[in-house]
């Protein structure tokens, strides 16, 4: 594996004290590498920025699910109290409950939410963790198609054997490798180059599975990933865009005109990740276009460091 690059640097009380390491991949209108810096063309485990991809195989398998609930498919959740409530859903429409659910127990990731739930006297569950979505609407694909639920997690299931074909498809890249993810559920190695082009495949996407998968980001971020995160305000600031955060500082981000952008710090810091994306999004113009918040766009690249409880620095990207 190619070394990383240094693609942030950590400046406090005017000196730099560190470094963030990564790679980024940007492809322009027409689906070709407009930019790049670090490995984008080697495997990469893109961790929950798959969730997209793993939600349009099982709609082609048969899940019809409102945009509401088929963003959750695509969601790592904060586990606030709509996020459950849908998952919840999810399971009851397939006529099952938590029970079901092979994801491990964890609390919200929202700390309001986490919060709630211990003043309440409740512990962890599999329904509260980021990824419950995920495995809900897994569990409600192999019902359509009498698929065996116990087993669904296995790599050899009908179900993941679909998923990896529909990933390979889109990111036109045969899978590499093949891990488990913190979820329990395969995970699929891609480059980030594919990745970003199984992105664009869906913000392209007028009809079919791919609109379905792309409208549902679009029209309810906030089930996507949360009220207060990064994520939802960057898709919100930028009109039809699509895109996925995921563990270890990945992130993939496609726009209706075809640009996509997808990135991996090699550290896995969560801080940098959006000052990565914010300043990728900028070296490619899309501040400017029709329709962009671009001021919210630099306000989800702005993460000051803090000294005494007063900023005294900032992370700021170096590409």
């Amino acid at each position: 594996m190619s070394a990383p690059v240094v693609v942030a640097e950590i400046f406090r009380s005017g000196v730099v004290e560190g470094h963030h390491y990564g790679s980024i991949a940007a492809l322009d209108t027409a689906g070709e590498v407009e930019w790049s810096v670090g490995m984008v063309d080697e495997p990469v485990f893109p961790r929950s920025c798959n969730k997209p991809i793993q939600a349009l195989a099982m709609v082609r398998a048969g899940l019809d699910l409102p945009p509401e609930l088929l963003a959750l498919s695509c969601a790592s959740h904060s586990g606030e109290p709509f996020h459950v409530d849908a998952v919840r859903r999810i399971l009851a429409g397939a006529g099952l409950d938590e029970s079901a659910l092979q994801c491990p127990p964890d609390y919200p990731l929202d700390d309001a939410a986490k919060e709630a739930v211990l003043r309440a006297g409740g512990e962890k569950a599999p329904v509260l963790m980021n990824c419950s979505g995920k495995h809900a609407s897994m569990l409600a694909t192999c019902v359509v198609n009498g698929w065996d639920t116990a087993t669904y997690l296995e790599v050899d299931h009908p179900l993941q054997v679909l998923i990896a074909d529909t990933f390979a498809e889109l990111t036109g890249e045969s899978v590499a490798h093949v891990a488990i993810d913190g979820c329990g559920a395969p995970l699929l190695s891609t480059s980030l180059v594919g990745l970003a082009r199984a992105f664009r495949t869906l913000a392209l996407a007028t009809d079919g599975p791919e609109a379905r998968i792309a409208a549902a980001i679009r029209e309810f971020p906030q089930n996507v990933s949360g009220s207060t995160r990064d994520e939802r305000t960057l898709l919100t600031a930028v009109p039809g865009a699509i895109g996925k955060a995921g563990a270890e500082s990945c992130y993939a981000v496609a726009l209706p005109n075809g640009q996509a952008f997808a990135l991996k710090c090699d550290d896995g810091a969560p801080r940098v990740r959006p000052v990565l994306m914010a300043e990728a999004l900028r070296r490619s113009g899309v501040p400017a276009l029709d329709g962009v918040d671009a001021a919210a766009i630099d306000r989800t690249g702005e993460l000051p460091l803090l000294g005494g409880g007063k900023p005294v620095g900032e992370i700021r990207a170096t590409f």
